[in-house]
């Protein structure tokens, strides 16, 4: 029988919960709200803030503000709708989930991975391998939620909650956050439904409200990996992937009350490779799909841009990080070759530059012959893309040289990494 939690809100009302809640949400940093304050400016004036919220929350006066809407461009063409809570807003937000997170994590599905303390992508992924070439379940239900965040139906949500918590203050502070509204150019929105991606404790609402999926699907005996709303069901059969999809859409959308994308969920055997989180998950192996090498090279030729007055060294201190997190993702796939392939392009990239950066051919002439070279030296295009892999530009710029400029190398990369505890 699930422990249900009474008295909750007295916790709220802790000064140092609420400073230390603070500290979380500036170490995520993030734009300001819809009142235009931003995180230095309640810095600034940190007790007094804090101060204020405590005395709102204990004579229950706290009404969060609406948040700001915020649209992004989606990689494949689409539009995500972001809202951004003013900076206040999340950090009751953040108190509220340190002490809700406790309750309902450690009773979620060994398989939701998304958003969970101490959980990755990489376990989803190591798990999912697990079921295909161990447990020998090749038919891949790959599910896509339409516009899951926005579509969450807010009194399933409450009841979602009421599962483990019984404080009427601590429901209905959860309340307020849902029905706050939204800031647009065109003014103040009711929101009906969803919880605004990008709110603090939206995750934490996602995941309690697919939790119920879930147990459903668990019950039914399906074997499943989730990732927020990222869902894999994985089978042993065609026909017992039918059956997973018509079970999952029919709970998804009549009792949770989705929207099942048709267009972009379907079944997939892993001989041809199922694609999640990124990589494509073979019944041998794993590689990166094509989009996000894609990305990450479109990423790379905006720092390398040669027509900037950027010198190398600054080049490389931008691209750092891109290389660090490309490679600490990705290293879960099969993808040494490719590293090793990327590597040598990204070298070429910046010798490339580099010759743009001498301009004339006399300043690559004079490199060479510091460097102690003998042979013939005929006049470049110093702006020559084909000119930066000649075997002069590898001589005056060999891999060593980037090495001692601190360039992280991706070929010296292990790959193949699969996480143990999953």
């Amino acid at each position: 029988m699930e422990q249900i939690y009474y008295s909750l809100y007295d916790r709220m009302l802790q000064k140092q919960r609420l400073f230390r809640a603070f500290v979380k949400v500036k170490s995520n940093r993030g734009a300001a709200g819809s009142d235009g304050q931003s995180l230095d400016d309640f810095a600034a004036h940190l007790p007094e803030e804090i101060d204020c919220l405590l005395h709102e929350l204990k004579d229950k006066s706290y009404r969060p503000k609406p948040v700001r809407r915020v649209e992004i461009t989606k990689p494949d063409g689409g539009i995500r709708a972001l809202g951004i809570p003013t900076v206040r807003d999340r950090v009751v937000q953040q108190a509220l989930l340190d002490i809700l997170q406790p309750l309902f994590d450690p009773h979620f599905h060994p398989s939701s991975y998304g958003y969970r303390p101490g959980r990755s992508g990489h376990q989803a992924i190591a798990k999912a391998s697990l079921f295909i070439r161990q447990y020998r379940r090749r038919w891949v239900v790959d599910m896509d939620l339409s516009k899951c965040f926005d579509t969450l139906d807010h009194e399933l949500i409450i009841q979602s909650f009421r599962r483990r918590v019984a404080d009427g203050s601590i429901l209905g502070l959860i309340r307020l956050f849902l029905h706050s509204g939204i800031m647009t150019v065109d003014g103040w929105q009711q929101s009906r439904l969803g919880s605004p991606q990008g709110g603090v404790i939206s995750p934490l609402i996602a995941n309690v409200y697919l939790d119920a999926f879930d147990r459903h699907m668990k019950k039914r005996g399906h074997r499943i990996v989730r990732y927020a709303d990222d869902i894999l069901i994985l089978c042993g059969s065609k026909k017992g992937a039918d059956n997973a999809l018509t079970v999952a859409r029919n709970y998804l959308e009549g009792e949770l009350r989705l929207t099942v994308n048709e267009r972009k969920s379907r079944i997939v055997h892993s001989r041809d490779g199922v694609s999640y989180l990124g990589v494509e998950i073979g019944s041998r192996y794993t590689r990166i799909q094509d989009n996000k090498v894609q990305q990450f090279k479109d990423k790379i030729r905006g720092i390398t841009r040669r027509n900037t007055p950027v010198n190398l060294e600054k080049v490389i201190k931008d691209l750092n990080p891109v290389l660090r997190g490309f490679a600490n993702y990705f290293r879960v796939a099969h993808c040494r070759s490719q590293f090793r392939e990327l590597a040598s392009w990204v070298r070429r990239r910046l010798r490339a530059k580099q010759l743009t950066l001498w301009k004339k051919p006399g300043r690559l002439h004079r490199r060479l012959r510091q460097l102690g070279y003998q042979g013939e030296f005929k006049a470049i295009k110093m702006q020559s893309w084909h000119n930066a892999a000649s075997a002069l530009s590898n001589y005056a710029m060999p891999n060593s040289w980037f090495e001692e400029l601190g360039l992280f190398d991706l070929s010296r990369v292990k790959t193949g990494y699969l996480p143990q505890n999953f």
